[in-house]
């Protein structure tokens, strides 16, 4: 006996995600769409299968700003293991090399990662989701392709030790850290090398996403938490939502009036538009939200994305 066939919806929302350890990042935006009967979703930039913490995924039109988010500051928790390197700069991967640990002092380990704090040019990990030729560089290494990845710049804002006594008063050669840079810095990169600064390699063992602007104070949910509320009614579950709006407030506000409104909707550009040049999210004079648009020096508005909403209630769920 076959099983119903699910039925898929239009649904236009964030969700600020709390992803578990040991799935994929698009394994758990599957799950999340499964759970909200989503038509249309994606994720935000992976997070590794190890690492756990916030993963904000866009639903309907809030895909359209997906990368506005992929792009910006984060933060982590971390803790770095020392004397142990291995292949994929994480727990887990294969171990390359052992080599002893030293009581480091603080004041050695904070000169160490001070090194690493700034503009710096870091080489992203072999296994990683950076593409070449079309395909990522993980599924190349893992065929035991030969791969050489170019050093690329990153910053990172803060790279601070948040406690050395699982090595100082323990037995463990572990350092917990904290790590604030911006789009395409990898903490497994930043982990690897502060153990080669220190003379003894180091890896990820544990990696937690604390927040993503502008979702500096989230409020994330498990897949277990999402499960329960689907199996209570569709109306809690949807509550766990927020508007597409809230990923745009790093953006200038700019309202229009309704027959300004229409023209942009239809992708014109506008004249005479008052304000300073950048980017700036369209609302009309209802309150709703338009799209994305530059405007210039010549006070000129260039529509860049339009987001298109229902001109009534939500369109009836396709079985897919």
């Amino acid at each position: 006996m076959s099983l119903p066939k699910v039925k898929f919806r239009r649904l236009d929302g964030i969700l600020l995600l709390d992803k578990p350890q040991g799935l994929s990042s698009n394994q758990a935006l599957q799950r999340a769409r499964f759970l909200f009967r989503a038509e249309k979703g994606g994720h935000t930039g992976s997070l590794d299968p190890l690492a756990t913490g916030l993963l904000p995924l866009c639903f309907g039109e809030a895909t359209k700003i997906a990368g506005s988010l992929l792009g910006a500051r984060k933060a982590y928790d971390t803790v770095a293991r020392l004397g142990v390197t291995t292949d994929t700069d994480d727990a887990d991967g294969q171990v390359l090399r052992e080599r002893p640990v030293q009581r480091y002092s603080l004041s050695h380990i904070d000169s160490a990662l001070s090194v690493l704090t700034g503009r710096i040019q870091q080489r992203p990990p072999i296994y990683s989701a950076l593409k070449r030729g079309g395909e990522p560089l993980y599924a190349k290494a893992r065929r035991g392709e030969a791969v050489e990845v170019e050093p690329r710049a990153a910053e990172v804002h803060r790279f601070e030790l948040q406690s050395a006594a699982d090595l100082l008063d323990g037995d463990a050669p572990l350092l917990r850290l904290q790590v604030e840079c911006g789009s395409g810095t990898y903490v497994r990169s930043l982990v690897r090398d502060l153990g080669e600064a220190l003379g003894c390699g180091a890896h990820v063992v544990e990696l937690r996403r604390l927040w993503v602007d502008p979702f500096r104070e989230p409020r994330m949910w498990t897949l277990e938490a999402l499960q329960a509320l689907a199996q209570r009614d569709q109306r809690s579950l949807d509550a766990c939502l927020l508007p597409l709006d809230a990923g745009l407030v790093g953006f200038r506000r700019l309202d229009l009036t309704d027959e300004a409104a229409r023209r942009f909707g239809q992708g014109q550009r506008l004249a005479g538009i008052p304000g300073g040049p950048g980017p700036y999210a369209v609302y009309g004079a209802r309150g709703r939200v338009l799209g994305l648009a530059q405007l210039d020096a010549g006070q000129v508005l260039a529509p860049q994305r339009l987001f298109n909403w229902p001109e009534v209630g939500p369109t009836e769920p396709q079985a897919k």
